[in-house]
């Protein structure tokens, strides 16, 4: 007799071990990422711990720069930020941009530097306003130990620190309030704008701090130094060889990418003084 054919379809051999296969892989691969986003934790907390012990280091390193008498011949270099104007993140405190610059200003003049750093870690808009522009006063009126000379090189690079409770309104009136305050004293002072955080929310909020600065600065007839274009243009090779271990602040790849910001506007300022 012909072989009837079955009224039910065939049953489709299940590919068990392609399945098995696909499942674990994707379990690796979350364990994997897991793994990566811990060890990343770990190695952050770490670095931020190390960090905040080297600020009182860096800190004493620029209070020496800054307490022998100004001699008549000295260049005079005000700085004014936070913990980047301090170096921290760097091998060694004269390894961040501030020190960077104060070498490329020795090398472009022939003159030697005195810098006073003004900058505070940690400092925000507000500890600027507060603690580093009455300082700048009196700095130039002479009651800080400079001679009552106005300073030949002023940089201003802070705001990174407000970024994470980032007030719109607040920063508008603060950075107006500050950079009006150092053009009154310094009014060939550069400011920088704040770097690149490459990933959100920070890059939003820094892209918007960054318009506020802009304009504040534009009225107050200071020129801005593209540090945020600079640092952006880093890449993702920047994300991954510029900073220091907390992914925070730059190591000493990371600075000298902050001191070229600032080295063509310095120059044109040695040009008219020369």
């Amino acid at each position: 007799m012909p072989r009837r054919s079955s009224p039910f379809p065939k049953p489709r051999r299940l590919r068990a071990p392609r399945v098995i296969a696909v499942a674990a892989s994707s379990l690796a691969a979350a364990g994997g990422i897991a793994a990566w986003a811990s060890y990343l934790s770990r190695r952050q907390h770490h670095w931020r711990g190390r960090l905040s012990d080297a600020i009182p280091v860096h800190s004493s390193f620029w209070r020496d720069q800054a307490s022998r008498p100004l001699r008549e011949n000295e260049l005079l270099y005000v700085a004014i930020g936070d913990s980047a104007a301090q170096g921290i993140g760097a091998s060694r405190p004269s390894h961040g941009y501030v020190g960077f610059l104060f070498r490329h200003l020795g090398e472009r003049t022939g003159r030697p530097v005195r810098v006073i750093n003004l900058a505070v870690s940690g400092a925000r808009l507000r500890e600027a306003l507060e603690l580093q522009l009455p300082k700048l006063e009196r700095i130039v009126n002479g009651s800080e130990g400079a001679s009552g000379r106005r300073p030949d090189i002023v940089t201003v690079a802070i705001g990174a620190n407000d970024m994470a409770e980032f007030d719109p309104e607040r920063f508008r009136t603060e950075i107006a309030r500050l950079l009006t305050g150092v053009a009154a004293l310094a009014p060939d002072a550069v400011v920088a704008d704040i770097p690149s955080f490459y990933f959100l929310p920070g890059e939003k909020r820094a892209r918007a701090a960054n318009r506020l600065l802009r304009a504040a600065a534009d009225r107050a007839g200071l020129e801005v130094v593209p540090l945020h274009a600079l640092t952006e243009r880093q890449g993702l090779w920047g994300v991954t060889t510029q900073f220091a271990g907390d992914l925070f602040h730059p190591n000493d790849r990371g600075y000298r990418v902050w001191s070229a910001a600032f080295v063509p506007a310095l120059d044109r300022r040695l040009r008219r003084t020369a």
